[in-house]
């Protein structure tokens, strides 16, 4: 059943995921349109869980369920990777791939193969200070650390000690 994100739990399990792009205004409609049918459907074992999702700056999905009384399963877990597989399919974008790395640069997000991410750092795209999404984000409370400092991160080990 779908419940307004900010009336989630703290404790909701909360998955990242990120469009290599900005949606424009019709395509972040889309998205907001079948996450709200998703999540008002989404269940594990034919019960309903409390669920909600958030887009952020029409480029990053937060998707978030309250456990608390029923785990999500994995079967319920694979049905909103199919449902995001399906927006991927629809508005040409890429959301499961997790091997990718979301940075700002001047208030813009840039997303960047994991694989490529040092050469940014070297060419000076990112430096210690540069905001990047933290992949360990896995409750609702941690959500004040989605953005963490480069030297903060995995990356730090890019920059010179």
């Amino acid at each position: 059943m779908y419940v307004d994100f900010n009336k989630m739990p703290e404790h909701s399990r909360i998955w990242v995921y990120q469009a290599e792009r900005a949606l424009n205004e019709q395509e972040a409609a889309q998205v907001r349109a079948k996450m709200k049918a998703f999540c008002e459907g989404w269940n594990t074992h034919g019960n309903l869980m409390p669920t909600s999702f958030e887009l952020l700056d029409n480029q990053i999905i937060l998707l978030a369920v309250d456990e608390s009384n029923l785990g999500a399963s994995g079967c319920s877990i694979d049905s909103s990777v199919r449902t995001l597989r399906e927006l991927e399919s629809q508005l040409g974008i890429d959301l499961t791939n997790q091997g990718k790395v979301s940075y700002k640069n001047q208030s813009q997000i840039h997303v960047s193969p994991a694989l490529g991410i040092k050469s940014k750092v070297l060419a000076g795209e990112i430096s210690v200070d540069t905001e990047v999404i933290n992949p360990l984000i896995k409750e609702k409370s941690d959500l004040n650390k989605l953005w963490i400092p480069a030297k903060s991160s995995w990356l730090n080990k890019y920059f010179p000690n």
